[in-house]
């Protein structure tokens, strides 16, 4: 078991999760529009759904490994492939967190669990992201390659949870120093490019 790449997947998803995206933007709005149960009840819902996409990730990508293990060369080419193309998206992109405060009714903490859940499950997006991430983690040449890939999709809801749970508790500062420092959305731009390419890189020299 090879812990040195546990933690490299962990300090990868810590990264991933810091950086803004639409689920994090997400928990901050809502933290800051109705409070900061609303946002962790949001959050409980986004990683809740993680879990679906983990079950699909383990037994799908297992079974092609045990028909097929030399296309399992393909799926991490893909993975390397996909997260250059996100590094160019965010290069592409504007350098700039628009966080919308509207005022809308406000929901139950169940009906904002269920709505994360669900925004996290039928987001294709999310999967094509855990079969591009995952299968370059694998950590042991004797665990199953299902147990394994459930290892860190437990990993990855937990350090996600974490982090999503610290954003909607520390909202209104996070608010206030964005709008503080208009430069910081340049600076974690630049950091999230090198994150997907640094991950992407990672992918390739891990080839056999």
């Amino acid at each position: 078991m090879n812990f040195e790449i546990l933690w490299g997947f962990a300090l990868a998803t810590a990264s991933l999760a810091i950086f803004p995206g639409p689920d994090n933007i997400y928990v901050l709005t809502q933290s800051i529009a109705h409070g900061k149960k609303y946002g962790l009840a949001t959050t409980a819902g986004l990683i809740s759904g993680c879990l679906v996409h983990t079950t699909l990730l383990a037994f799908g990508v297992s079974a092609i490994i045990s028909v097929n293990p030399s296309l399992f060369f393909t799926i991490k080419l893909f993975g390397a492939i996909y997260l250059f193309y996100l590094a160019f998206r965010v290069f592409r992109a504007e350098a700039r967190i628009s966080i919308e405060t509207l005022d809308k009714p406000k929901r139950t903490l169940w009906q904002l669990y269920r709505q994360g859940f669900v925004m996290n499950v039928l987001n294709p997006k999310v999967t094509i992201f855990f079969l591009a991430f995952c299968p370059g983690f694998l950590f042991s040449t004797f665990l199953s390659t299902t147990l394994q890939f459930y290892v860190l999709g437990v990993l990855f809801m937990l350090i996600s949870f974490l982090i999503f749970s610290a954003i909607a508790v520390m909202a209104g500062a996070i608010s206030g120093y964005l709008q503080k420092h208009p430069k910081a959305p340049l600076y974690l731009k630049w950091l999230q490019i090198l994150v997907f390419i640094g991950i992407g890189l990672y992918l390739l020299l891990s080839y056999k």
